[in-house]
């Protein structure tokens, strides 16, 4: 069965999993039916008025030279306009409502720091600029650095890595060239289960085993296990805390110095860094390499509104081996990029460069507007406020989602769930399609590994008390649904724009280009079909 909206009217499958509708138009009101814009447009046509027919193609291509039609879509500017606004409407975004997903830190991006972003000092400059003319832009990069080190207890900061991943690369290369640098070719990276996923993969990439260490019963790193596999074969470790079963990992400081007596480094995963800012440095906990994410912590967007950004702080054994490029004042004040020629003086051991230019720098300057606006009791009260968030949505959903670690004590950033408890045959996808029905975005699923059916969910601080209800109620009526075996859970969501697709075919054979000619009018598009 299909369940009745507000008006008493039932969705039904349509032929291609679209709904069919009462209405001539197949649209509901604001409620849009959009196609592929290959869908509406009419081949040949051009939304565009050339003065004259383009000539021959320069021969300066050479084979490179197009041997046949664009084959783009022709609409005028209004359909254009409209089709691009239409798809707007259906996407889900933090200006909407909460975004739970975990380990994600999906929180507000304060409007004051949009502003900042856009003033012409940071927004129109250009990177080869003469440097004389960006020492604003310079000044922000250093006084973010300073703010970064300081949090975190560090003695340097790369502020370049475009991201956490990248991140994560550029502190494993400076471990790496750290161990190069006293002759020591350790080739084994060891990383717990409740790492984030990213970890293994860069350690790999740099071209390191990868090992895994298991969580105790509570969800922390088994200690013991840990200090049993060290060895001279093993360059470092890559931790991520508070980890992803949303727990605080006591032994850090015991884990680091364990790792140090065996000759190895510490890496530190970041992302949850939101959990600790201003409470915890990660530099006191004997941390040699640490990515921030400033889209997480430090509330830049994430995605499509990004980019996002990950500088990395390093330790004293670290610093000397940072990448270029860096920002420096010269004999007389002035700041300077500091590139290849200059480094050799100045970072001679650096391991070299890991992109064109400096970084982000939008995001630099939202960050630090972020910064400043919330001074340090604020980014104090970022983390306590993220961690009561937490809390709260843990025990007002514990008794009817099973948590695993709920008894491990006070969760951090975000609460874990399992789909223990669910009816026969219900599983965490249902209800997470089931929650969008309920208007929300669903919280990241089947994530940590390390839990059957995992639902992990991060309010963040900036979620009020009210919000958090609202979502926590629909969560409990969800769950409930589960538990009770109302089958049509089974094929949520019945009022998004689409309803449920084959998730595993989207991955492993996604339709990535538009094949075919638009379909006949009544008949479902390529695009409702899944490609088919």
């Amino acid at each position: 069965m299909n369940a009745p909206n507000a008006s008493g009217w039932k969705p039904q499958m349509g032929p291609a999993g679209r709904s069919e509708t009462p209405t001539s138009s197949g649209d509901m009101a604001l409620n849009l039916e959009e196609p592929l814009i290959f869908e509406l447009a009419n081949r040949g046509n051009c939304g565009v008025d050339f003065d004259e027919e383009p000539g021959d193609i320069s021969p300066a291509l050479a084979s490179f030279a197009r041997k046949s039609p664009v084959d783009l879509p022709g609409l005028a500017e209004p359909e254009a306009v409209r089709h691009y606004t239409r798809l707007s409407r259906q996407n889900y975004a933090i200006d909407l409502g909460p975004f739970p997903l975990g380990s994600c830190t999906m929180k507000h991006n304060p409007r004051l720091n949009e502003a900042v972003a856009r003033m012409p000092g940071f927004a129109d400059i250009h990177p080869l600029q003469p440097m004389d003319t960006v020492q604003g832009a310079f000044a922000v990069i250093e006084q973010l650095a300073e703010w970064l080190v300081t949090l975190t207890g560090m003695s340097a900061v790369a502020m370049s890595p475009k991201a956490g991943a990248h991140g994560e690369l550029c502190g494993i290369l400076a471990i790496r060239a750290a161990l190069e640098a006293r002759g020591d070719k350790r080739a084994v990276i060891l990383v717990p289960e409740s790492a984030h996923g990213t970890n293994p993969a860069t350690a790999a990439f740099a071209g390191y085993a990868v090992e895994n260490i298991p969580a105790t019963k509570e969800g922390r790193v088994d200690l013991e296990a840990l200090k049993a596999r060290l060895g001279p074969d093993v360059a470092g470790v890559m931790i991520t805390n508070p980890n992803t079963c949303g727990l605080f990992e006591r032994d850090m400081k015991a884990i680091s110095d364990a790792v140090h007596a065996a000759g190895g480094l510490v890496y530190c995963d970041g992302a949850n860094f939101n959990a600790i800012v201003g409470r915890v440095r990660p530099g006191d906990l004997g941390v040699d390499a640490m990515h921030i994410n400033l889209h997480k912590t430090f509330s830049t967007p994430h995605g499509g509104g990004g980019p996002g950004s990950g500088p990395v702080v390093l330790s004293e054994a670290l610093a000397p081996y940072a990448p270029i490029p860096f920002v420096r004042r010269d004999d007389t004040g002035r700041l300077r990029m500091v590139e290849e020629r200059g480094a050799k003086d100045l970072l001679p051991d650096s391991f070299g460069r890991m992109v064109a230019f400096h970084g982000q720098m939008g995001m630099f300057t939202r960050a630090l507007a972020y910064m400043l606006s919330h001074g340090v009791d604020g980014l104090r009260q970022v983390a306590e406020d993220a961690v009561l968030n937490a809390n709260y949505v843990l025990r007002s959903l514990d008794d009817v989602l099973d948590a695993p670690f709920g008894g491990s004590g006070p969760c951090m950033h975000e609460a874990l769930f399992s789909d223990a408890g669910l009816a026969e045959g219900f599983t965490t996808l249902d209800i997470a399609k089931g929650l969008i029905d309920e208007g929300f975005h669903p919280m990241t699923v089947y994530f940590p590994l390390v839990v059957h059916g995992a639902m992990l969910i991060e309010p963040t601080e900036t979620e009020s008390r009210a919000g958090l209800d609202r979502l926590i109620a629909s969560l409990r009526h969800v769950v409930t649904r589960a538990k009770d075996g109302d089958e049509a859970l089974k094929s949520a969501p019945h009022y998004a724009p689409r309803r449920r697709l084959d998730e595993t075919q989207a991955a492993r054979k996604p339709v990535l280009v538009w094949k075919g000619d638009p379909a006949p009018a009544g008949e479902p598009t390529r695009s409702e079909t899944g490609g088919r």
